[in-house]
Formats: structure tokens, sequence, C-alpha cells
């Protein structure tokens, strides 16, 4: 892997010797033989071919007397005047031919380094550009392995044989009473009310439920068909049009927005509303258990939401944090995590990372942004 701050120091390194050239020479002065330049070069590359040999005439005169008017021009002072002058010289010739001209900007080389000035300055620019980019990225991958590392080593400090069913039991009741409910909720109640239900929850920021799509809702707000259950309105979705005329009013529409959303209807489940395992951290749980709790309250039986209130306890326990700690370490970390701590290599590359890190952002704090 290439190495960013040394990549950064070149750039930066190149860009200060393009910026000392163009100071050196002066920037009025840049621009001024630059413009002079390109307007030269522009007349070669527009007369080149029709000014050569035994072409246009025409074309050759219009040639001679433009370059002509534009060295003779130039003040006597110019800067590099000498090489336009030579360049002139080069095609006085009363035929010229394409070495001619290679000639001519061959003579033009000592303007043509100061001309290309602006151009190498954006160039070494856009490099030191890049190249900060790249050392600010390399520092924030750095930094999110760091945190990998030092949550890798916080859970090869856990507590491996503590009693994590005293968290994992009324999750798992919980989460297994909440999949069930929702089941029989989506199932028995008409399209409408289970929609609605997840409109609302849609308001629940912690709850990652999602609403439906636009016109499937509407459709089931406002025709008599949203009464029926979902898997109702699935099984109908699959009738042709003329058996399901005699089900429903609306049947080429109740198959254009059922079928059409059929991956949504049948992936809506109970699991945005479990808590999962491991779990999260107590304040995450407690937080999002409060708007659960407002939810699932609204189709589960009372003891499930019993069940969502005894879990939300658990994050009052002193002993949670322990908990949850042994039990995402049991989830987590396999054999290969375990023996890399426990021979120090994890220690060994976090101290590594930490130093590159620790260089990257004095390089950043260094290499300003330009």
């Amino acid at each position: 892997m290439s190495d960013p701050i040394a990549a950064l120091n070149s750039a930066e390194e190149a860009f200060r010797e393009v910026e000392a050239e163009r100071d050196e020479v002066g920037e009025d002065t840049v621009s001024t033989v630059a413009k002079a330049y390109d307007d030269l070069t522009d007349l070669f590359d527009r007369y080149e071919e029709s000014a050569t040999g035994t072409g246009d005439f025409k074309a050759y005169v219009e040639f001679q007397d433009a370059v002509a008017d534009l060295v003779g021009g130039l003040p006597e002072e110019f800067p590099h005047r000498d090489a336009f002058e030579t360049a002139l010289d080069t095609l006085d010739k009363r035929r010229l031919s394409e070495d001619d001209f290679a000639a001519a900007r061959e003579a033009l080389a000592p303007a043509a380094s100061v001309a290309r000035l602006p151009a190498e300055r954006e160039d070494a620019l856009q490099a030191y550009r890049d190249a900060r980019k790249d050392a600010a990225r390399r520092k924030k991958s750095v930094e999110e392995r760091i945190a990998h590392l030092e949550r890798l080593v916080e859970l090869g400090e856990a507590d491996l044989d503590a009693p994590v069913d005293r968290l994992r039991e009324p999750i798992e009741s919980y989460d297994e009473g909440v999949r069930e409910a929702f089941a029989a909720f989506r199932d028995e109640e008409s399209a409408r009310t289970v929609l609605d239900f997840t409109v609302a929850a849609d308001q629940f920021p912690l709850v990652d439920l999602d609403a439906p799509p636009s016109e499937l809702l509407d459709f089931v707000r406002s025709s008599p068909a949203g009464e029926e259950p979902v898997p109702t309105l699935l099984s109908y979705a699959d009738y042709s049009t003329s058996k399901l005329d005699h089900y429903v009013d609306e049947a080429a529409e109740l198959k254009r927005q059922v079928a059409t959303r059929r991956t949504y209807l049948e992936r809506l489940d109970g699991e945005p509303l479990t808590v999962g395992w491991p779990p999260p951290s107590a304040d995450d749980l407690w937080w999002r258990s409060r708007e659960l709790v407002s939810l699932v309250s609204r189709f589960a039986p009372a003891d499930v939401v019993a069940r969502l209130r005894d879990v939300r306890a658990l994050t009052r326990d002193d002993d949670y944090e322990r908990l949850r700690t042994a039990a995402v370490a049991r989830e987590r970390l396999g054999p290969d995590e375990r023996e890399r701590l426990a021979a120090g290599d994890v220690a060994d590359e976090l101290a590594d990372l930490r130093a590159e890190r620790d260089a990257l952002g004095e390089a950043l704090t260094a290499y300003l942004d330009r």
C-alpha cells in the first residue's frame, strides 16, 4: 500500500516548486506570455495544413500576415520576444513545410515553458488536493479499524461464563410473542388497518418498519377491497381478471396495485418490532422499547406488551452491560479472534494503527486545505 503521508509531502513539494517558478517569473508576465503563445500556436494549428506545400496560397498569405502582425505587435521589452522573433524568421519562407512549423514550435520552447505554468500549477494543485483527500480517507479508515479492534479487546475481556440467559430468556420470549402477534394481526385484520399501522410506525425513528408505497396505501384506503386481509389481497392478485370480477369491483386496479407490490406485502412481518440477539446497549434498548410499547400495544395481546415492559426493565439492571458484553462476545468472537487476542496480535496492530492515525493527523494539520 502506498504511503499517503509521503504522497502528500511529494505533492506539496511539487506544488511549491511550480508556485516558486511562477512567482519568480511574475504572475502578470506569465499571463502575458501565455496569451501571446496561445494566440501564435492557435494560428499554427489553424493554418498548418492549408499553408504548407503547394496548398492554398490565400491561406499562406493570411497566415504570414497574421504571424507578422502578432509578433510585430509585441512590445520591445516583451519577455522571450526573441523566441517569437525566431519562430517568425523560421516561417519567413516562400514555401512552408511541416518541418518549418515543427521548427517554429521548437523555437518557442522558452515561451512555452512560461505559458505552461498556469496549467502546471492547476495540475499540481489538483494533485495536492487529491493527495490530501487520500490521506484524510486513510485516516478515517484507520480510525474505523481502531474502533473495531478496541471493541474486540473489550469483548476479549468479557466474562464468557456470565449468566447471559438472564437477558436472553425475556428477550427471546418477547421476540417470539411479537412475531406471532404481528403475524396474526397481518393475516386477520384488514389490509387498510395493517397498512395504517405501518404508516403510524414510520413516525417512530427507532423502529425500522417500512411504510407502504403511497399508491398501494391510497388503494387500500379508498377501495372496498382494502377491507380484506393482506393474504386475501395477495390471493386475489393471482386470479384472472374475469374471475376476480366476481369478488371485487376494481379487479384490474387491484391486480395492478397488489401484484406490483407483492414483495412489500409478503415481507411485511414483525421482525422490525423485535429486540434481537445479542441486544443493543442499555440506553438504546430503553429508548427503543419505549417506542415499541406505544406501537405493539396497538395490536398485540396484553401479555406480549408485558413481556416488552419486562425487557425494558432489564436496562435498569446494574449487570445489564456486563451481561450484554458477554453475550456479544459469545456471538462475535470466533476462534481466530480469540487466538489473535491471546497472542497479542490485536494489541500490536492497535499500536501501529494509533501511531499511523496520529501521524496522519499531524500531516493533515501541517498541510492545509487549499
